[in-house]
């Protein structure tokens, strides 16, 4: 059917029971000596719906998609710290991503991914092969904190039904220049506003609604630290709402004015620090925070010290604002909020009847 030498993709029949990997790939290209086909598997050049399996005997099930890749580069040998994984079981795996590595490939070459290290985290701890992640919702390369990856087809429904309907919780906490005060910014946005970049539009017709909660915690000079809560998960969300509101994020490399906030910070000052959703089979409602990481933490104890005290530090002008007060009469407090340890809480499953989009 197919050749080792070019790329493919085939749909596996839906009837179809689980199969070895490398028994699947023969029948896929019998002209292939059983070499060739486990040195394609284990130099990562085969993908089940999206994800890269390096382990031959890995049992893949009706319906899924193959794709081959034969000049796709060797799997890194990278290993994600097994504090990581901050809750695993038979369903899902929540995770705290480190800055630096994408949430799934950006392309078929990319290698060491969040999905890739974590599913082999998750096989070392059981000592078996592991099949590919569901990956329920993303969070930017250069942004660390909390994930949730699904184990199986029933726990990924459940969970991306979750966030559709905006029944999940998320925190964010974020360093930003600028003083916003307590706000709801909502627009539209699209995948290009003229200039190329991710936007906002008036156009009621084209693209996605977007809602961001944004909270002062603590004015540190020309700098504060901020609260974001979710109730939409488009991409870029949160960095476009804050710089189309004169706020952009420190170390921002896109939006705003990235010549002034890029050299603010050593990345982007964004940090998913809670995560709360429903267990997809038993019903448990499951809360997860992590602290925030040292390099964050490290800019922000500066800040406190300095005061980004730099009377000659140009402000960003709004791109386009998007601004809600929630209240004029509320003020930002004054307490020192806290970061947080990493926790994990459950709730008893409510009785009271919940409609799709309450939160």
């Amino acid at each position: 059917m197919f050749e080792l030498a070019r790329p493919f993709s085939y749909e596996i029949p839906q009837d179809t029971g689980e199969t070895p990997l490398e028994k699947l790939l023969r029948e896929l290209c019998p002209g292939a000596s059983w070499n060739e086909l486990r040195r394609a598997i284990t130099t990562g050049k085969v993908e089940i719906d999206g994800t890269i399996v390096a382990e031959t005997r890995q049992l893949v099930r009706g319906g899924s998609r193959l794709g081959y890749h034969p000049n796709a580069r060797r799997p890194t040998t990278a290993l994600l710290a097994p504090e990581r994984i901050v809750y695993l079981d038979s369903q899902l795996v929540v995770v705290n991503k480190p800055a630096g590595i994408s949430t799934v490939p950006f392309d078929e070459h990319e290698r060491g991914t969040l999905d890739e290290l974590l599913r082999r985290a998750v096989a070392q701890r059981f000592q078996t092969p592991v099949a590919p992640l569901g990956v329920v919702h993303r969070i930017d390369k250069e942004t660390s904190g909390l994930l949730v990856f699904s184990r199986t087809h029933t726990a990924l429904r459940h969970l991306k039904n979750q966030f559709r309907f905006h029944t999940s919780h998320r925190r964010y906490l974020a360093l930003v220049l600028g003083a916003p005060g307590e706000a709801t910014y909502r627009s539209r946005l699209v995948a290009n506003r003229g200039d190329g970049r991710r936007g906002s539009t008036d156009r009621s017709e084209l693209g996605r609604e977007a809602v961001t909660h944004v909270k002062p915690l603590e004015r540190l000079g020309a700098a504060t630290l901020i609260e974001c809560r979710l109730e939409t998960g488009r991409t870029h969300q949160i960095r476009i709402h804050l710089a189309e509101a004169g706020f952009p994020l420190l170390g921002e490399p896109v939006y705003g004015r990235p010549e002034v906030t890029r050299p603010l910070a050593p990345r982007l000052l964004l940090h998913a620090a809670e995560l709360g959703f429903e267990h997809p089979i038993n019903g448990e409602q499951l809360q997860f925070s992590v602290p925030l990481p040292p390099d964050f933490e490290q800019r922000l104890a500066e800040l406190r010290q300095q005061g980004l005290a730099s009377p000659s530090l140009p402000q960003p002008r709004p791109e386009r604002p998007q601004t809600r007060p929630l209240s004029d009469t509320k003020r930002p407090d004054t307490k020192r909020p806290d970061t947080g340890t990493q926790q994990v809480t459950r709730r008893p499953k409510s009785h009271a009847a919940r409609r799709p989009g309450t939160r």
